[in-house]
């Protein structure tokens, strides 16, 4: 049988979604011990896609396949009895077996959270970037804008040895203001390697004057990474959801 789980994480203590042979101190690697517990035979997981070390997700989605006579209730009680407090399995549900996370997944949704003040979010502090220089939302919108649509993200990608296609599809990118807090909500049909820290923080940098959302254009043209932003920290970022 084949299972699909949409995950919850506050990824600050953690090293990142994919399990790394150097620490277990990964997301996938404490599933995979405890749903191999489970199971009584290792069992690998397989996730929508990689979250960086610091970064969250309030709709992961991830799929196994095992063998056992357990609901999909009883399997989602298991899971979160041994999984730790900052980790937590909202949905458990049998999928089609050839139902694949990553690879069926046809939109996906991040938020990127900024408290854009003097004065530390004290409490949200984990899960915003605190930048103090006063940005200009108009232009912010504006560099938005520009950046929507298909393009070449050769620019907004920290990896240079991918090889394959750097082309995407960004659908929308949504900025609201509330207070101090500024969301950017992404929508898009797959990213690259830091691609929407990147974007965040070319939007950033375009609310402060540092560049000018008439240059977006030709910074994605050049293909050129260090033409584009700063790439902001993992903090401020939370996978929403993923659509298939």
């Amino acid at each position: 049988m084949n299972y699909k789980m949409i995950i919850a994480y506050d990824g600050t203590a953690y090293n990142g979604w994919q399990k790394q042979g150097n620490t277990r101190n990964t997301i996938q690697g404490i599933f995979e011990n405890i749903i191999s517990r489970m199971l009584g035979v290792p069992t690998e997981i397989v996730g929508s896609g990689r979250t960086d070390a610091g970064t969250h997700a309030m709709g992961q989605v991830a799929n196994f396949k095992g063998k056992t006579e357990m609901t999909a209730e009883e399997i989602k009680l298991y899971i979160n009895k041994y999984l730790p407090s900052d980790i937590a399995v909202l949905d458990v549900s049998e999928a089609e077996e050839r139902f694949h996370s990553r690879l069926n997944a046809k939109r996906k949704t991040y938020i990127y959270k900024i408290h854009n003040s003097s004065v530390s979010d004290v409490f949200n502090q984990r899960f915003v970037f605190n930048y103090s220089p006063k940005l200009n939302i108009e232009n912010m919108k504006k560099a938005a804008d520009a950046l929507c649509g298909e393009h070449d993200f050769t620019s907004f990608c920290s990896n240079k040895r991918y090889k394959k296609s750097k082309v995407r599809t960004v659908y929308s990118i949504d900025i609201e203001k509330n207070g101090c807090d500024i969301t950017m909500t992404f929508t898009g049909n797959g990213f690259l390697y830091n691609m929407v820290r990147i974007m965040s923080g070319t939007i950033v940098e375009c609310g402060e004057g540092k560049i000018q959302p008439e240059d977006i254009p030709k910074i994605l043209e050049s293909k050129t990474r260090e033409n584009a932003g700063v790439t902001l920290p993992a903090c401020g970022l939370t996978l929403k959801s993923v659509e298939y």
